[in-house]
Order: structure tokens, then sequence, then C-alpha cells
């Protein structure tokens, strides 16, 4: 008998819910500067229980060539960007619609 997911209630071979909880998630990409005039590319909404941020903060990081750091609910980049990084989660499966770029 197959296991059913206790969230949408379909067996776990059928089972959507990391594909609905990346429809739903409000992502915000925003450019902050740091001390000595650094600039840095904050991405939050990203939740860590339901995608791996590691290996988007890896993956970020060997693209963009630039370095960074996953921490308290926020990845944080190097240098300015912004739009790269939405073309990379768009890739990755969320909406564009759900990602806020500032």
């Amino acid at each position: 008998m197959a296991v059913i997911c206790k969230k949408c209630g379909l067996p776990d071979d059928l089972c959507a819910c990391e594909e609905l909880e990346k429809e739903e998630t409000r992502i915000v990409v925003r450019l902050e500067t740091r001390r000595f005039h650094k600039t840095t590319t904050l991405i939050e909404g990203i939740d860590p229980k339901s995608s791996n941020v590691h290996t988007i903060v890896k993956e970020l990081k060997s693209k963009l060539a630039c370095g960074g750091t996953a921490k308290g609910g926020f990845i944080m980049l190097q240098g300015d960007h912004r739009d790269d990084v939405k073309g990379f989660l768009v890739k990755k499966g969320f909406t564009e619609s759900a990602i806020e770029v500032q």
C-alpha cells in the first residue's frame, strides 16, 4: 500500500506539495549597501524547510561568480545581482509573479 502525504492527501509518488509551495512563496530580492559602500543582494522568502537553501546558494555563487551565504532565512550575495537572481529562481521553478525585485 502506498504512503499518503499528510498535506495534500495524495500518494507520495503523486504528491504535489513542493510545487504548490513554490507557487505560493513570495520572494523579495533587494539591494542593500553594507559597510564601506559594499553592495549586497538579499533574497528573502525562500522557506528553508521546503527547499534546500544551501544548494541554491551554492549554485548561485558558482553561476554568478561571487561570494555569499545563507543565514537567518536570508540569502546574501556579494554585489548587485538582482536581475540574474530572478532569472535563476524562475528556472528553479518559482513563479515569476511571486518574485519581487526592489
